[in-house]
Formats: C-alpha cells, sequence, structure tokens
C-alpha cells in the first residue's frame, strides 16, 4: 500500500492506496473534485456541505446512469451472441442434412 494525498475543495485527503490504482485514483479524485468544484460555483450561498451533497448526488445518478447503459448493453449482446449461435446451430444442421 502507499499512502497519497488527494484535494478535495481545497482540503487535502490522506488515503493508502495500491501502487497499481494510484494513478486511477488520482484522476478520481480530480473528477470529483472538479464536479464538486462546479457545484460550489452555481451553488455560492450553499454551505459547503449542501454543495458536497447536491454533487455526490449528481455523481451517484451518473453511476446509475451508467449502470442502466451497461445492462441494457449486455442485454443486446446478450441477445446478438444467442441470435449467432442459433445461425451456426442451423448451419451446422443444414451441411449435415446435405452430406
Amino acid at each position: 500500500m502507499k499512502s497519497i494525498k488527494i484535494t478535495i475543495l481545497g482540503k487535502q485527503y490522506p488515503i493508502k492506496v495500491e501502487e497499481s490504482e494510484e494513478e486511477t485514483m488520482r484522476r478520481i479524485a480530480q473528477y470529483v473534485d472538479d464536479r464538486f468544484m462546479q457545484y460550489k460555483k452555481e451553488l455560492k450561498k450553499q454551505q459547503e456541505t449542501t454543495v458536497m451533497v447536491l454533487a455526490a448526488l449528481s455523481l451517484a445518478e451518473e453511476i446509475f446512469e451508467e449502470r442502466r447503459r451497461n445492462r441494457e448493453l449486455n442485454k443486446k449482446e446478450d441477445k446478438l451472441m444467442q441470435d449467432v449461435n442459433e445461425s451456426l446451430e442451423e448451419f451446422i444442421e443444414e451441411i449435415s442434412v446435405s452430406q
């Protein structure tokens, strides 16, 4: 494990990550910080905790939407593979019958 510091809304947070995950964690932290800063600019009069909660909800919504899209793609992929398998079975059967 490696100790690194990430910055969110100007505050540093020490975290431990696997060395192989360091760059990914830094990118995630930057993404979260960018989103929080965006909300902070838009909601200037709100308390920081409110901004963070609203930004976190936005990030969660994004994750849920991506999961929904992923499920849809998996269903389409499953259907496509089923169609390909059925076509291959029909083709093999046709070859077997014609011989």
